[in-house]
């Protein structure tokens, strides 16, 4: 295998995973926010039901988050799936394995937690 095809392979694992880490970073923050919000809406001189839409909208943008996070997943799995295809013959470390229990298939509903 040549030298750029191994500097390519390398660069992309090393992208994926950023890709992988921001998505995650971006659900903390959601996760944070949410936290917020709930605690500033139990102060007693605020209504309880002040900020509901926020809190509904933020739901949605949670669940993009989700499915941002599983679609970079089936990069990941796809370009994994290329650098066996291209590195067939060679006993690297290139590719990595995402398992099927991590990737929700196309079309399937993301789960709901309870």
């Amino acid at each position: 295998m040549s030298e750029r095809i191994i500097s390519d392979a390398y660069n992309l694992k090393k992208l994926i995973r950023e890709a992988e880490a921001l998505a995650d970073e971006s659900m903390i923050a959601f996760a944070k926010l949410r936290q917020a919000m709930i605690a500033a809406r139990q102060n007693p001189q605020i209504e309880v039901n002040t900020g509901q839409r926020a809190l509904l909208r933020l739901s949605q943008a949670e669940q993009q988050a989700m499915a941002m996070s599983t679609n970079i997943l089936r990069v990941h799995e796809e370009l994994s799936g290329v650098a066996r295809e291209v590195a067939r013959s060679d006993d690297g470390d290139i590719p990595t394995e995402t398992p099927p229990s991590a990737v929700i298939p196309d079309g399937e509903p993301l789960p709901v937690a309870a």
